[in-house]
């Protein structure tokens, strides 16, 4: 989207809400780029950003909402009824609730924890524990897992009922009953097999994969040696726990850009994007 076009969106919406054609904006929002309505809602005052917020279905609402910068994803957690914002939670991807709930006080976060759904909690709780720029700390734990002895008919039929609720689909791994990692299998892969080959013969045992541990600098570059778009995460004794996936490597190439910046010109490192940090932010961190 230009940015004339954006404007013209923008306008548009501010109009609907202020003459409150609920319908007609939520239909519009429906048929539009979940990015570009992110891009959209950050340039509103907080009430309208706010309100049009909740007029999006829940689906679409959390994935706008993982889209936004973190000073508006704050601001509309901590404005939505204890309800609303658990709705909000368990619909993100855990990785995604997890660094939100990080940056949160922690008297909110356990409200908000006390929202969710237990598989909600389990899985935050998971991804908490591991040190800050580590692979599990920015892993998520939604993925597609096959067994190597079921069928291609078998594999498809698992990741209709699962792959919604994964990161992508793509890419399934292949783990025994111990979880431990065999291999992976693309889509593409299942697609062009027989119905009744077995996992076993046609997954790809040559895997690249990281520990938990693994410093997530080491991850991007990684990523970019071998060209991949999604990688799994094994704990100590191989166990796969989860997966990385290419927009988090994106996530982490300009925090690691802005620390870097920061640190070329003897300024404080800071968590928030070098092109968004106000002059007046820029100044206190370099003022030390």
């Amino acid at each position: 989207m230009d940015e004339k076009e954006e404007q013209k969106n923008l306008e548009s919406f501010r109009n609907l809400l202020k003459n409150k054609q609920y319908a007609a904006l939520r239909g519009r929002a429906q048929d539009m780029n979940e990015a570009d309505l992110a891009a959209l809602m950050e340039q509103m005052e907080d009430e309208d950003m706010l309100k049009m917020f909740r007029l999006f279905p829940k689906e679409l609402a959390a994935d706008v909402f993982s889209l936004l910068e973190q000073d508006s994803q704050q601001y509309i957690i901590t404005s939505l009824s204890e309800k609303e914002a658990g709705t909000i939670i368990d619909n993100l991807y855990a990785d995604d609730a997890a660094d939100l709930l990080e940056e949160m006080p922690a008297s909110v976060v356990k409200k908000l924890l006390a929202a969710s759904s237990p598989d909600t909690r389990k899985d935050i709780n998971h991804l908490l524990q591991y040190p800050d720029d580590s692979a599990g700390s920015v892993m998520t734990v939604e993925f597609v897992d096959l067994q190597e002895n079921m069928t291609v008919t078998q594999a498809i039929d698992r990741i209709r009922s699962i792959g919604m609720d994964s990161e992508t689909a793509n890419v399934c791994y292949v783990l025994n009953a111990k979880r431990l990692l065999l291999g992976n299998v693309t889509l593409r892969t299942l697609i062009l097999s027989r119905p009744d080959d077995l996992i076993a013969d046609i997954m790809n045992e040559d895997i690249v994969s990281v520990n938990t541990s693994t410093d997530q600098e080491k991850v991007a570059n990684l990523f970019s040696k071998y060209d991949i778009t999604a990688m799994p995460v094994v704990d100590k004794e191989n166990r796969m726990v989860g997966i990385i996936t290419v927009d988090d490597v994106i996530d982490i190439m300009q925090s690691e850009a802005t620390e870097d910046i920061d640190k070329m010109n003897a300024i404080i490192p800071s968590d928030k994007p070098y092109l968004k940090t106000g002059v007046f932010d820029t100044w206190k961190k370099r003022f030390p």
